[in-house]
């Protein structure tokens, strides 16, 4: 049996898209408009930077692994242990933040939607390259190669 490969649809692009962006810039407005002192702020901001990278990266060496892509086994542990480390920083900070819970929720959750939003923005990038390399002559709707 033969696997059917789609593109992804514009739908999914675009809410994957808009969950990175919610993500990212609720996260920030709430640095940007909070009473933290600024060293504060800057460890908030480089765990949000940090963490989407660290997603980003494991992503794509799970789906590297997956299509027989060579990813050296210290890599792939450094990809798990960047995530993990990312989001144990956020919650030990969280944990420890004088702040009221409604805003430790709010950064929590900004934080979470934002890795979720950065993971699948990359897993579409992805499967839209490889279905362009395996469709090269499909027309996605633009009439003015035709």
């Amino acid at each position: 049996m033969q696997v059917q490969f789609q593109r992804p649809t514009g739908a999914f692009i675009g809410a994957a898209w808009c969950a990175m962006a919610v993500g990212a810039i609720a996260y920030l407005a709430g640095l940007w408009n909070s009473t933290m002192q600024l060293n504060e702020q800057g460890y908030y901001f480089t765990i949000l930077m940090y963490g989407l990278f660290s997603a980003v990266s494991l992503q794509k060496s799970v789906r590297d692994r997956s299509e027989g892509i060579p990813v050296t086994g210290i890599y792939y542990g450094l990809c798990w242990t960047s995530l993990v480390i990312a989001i144990l920083l956020m919650t030990v900070g969280l944990w420890n933040a004088t702040m009221a819970m409604t805003e430790k929720g709010f950064y929590a959750m900004s934080f979470l939607l934002s890795l979720f939003g950065a993971v699948a923005v990359q897993k579409n990038i992805r499967d839209a390259a490889l279905f362009d390399k395996m469709h090269p002559q499909a027309n996605y709707g633009d009439d003015s190669q035709s």
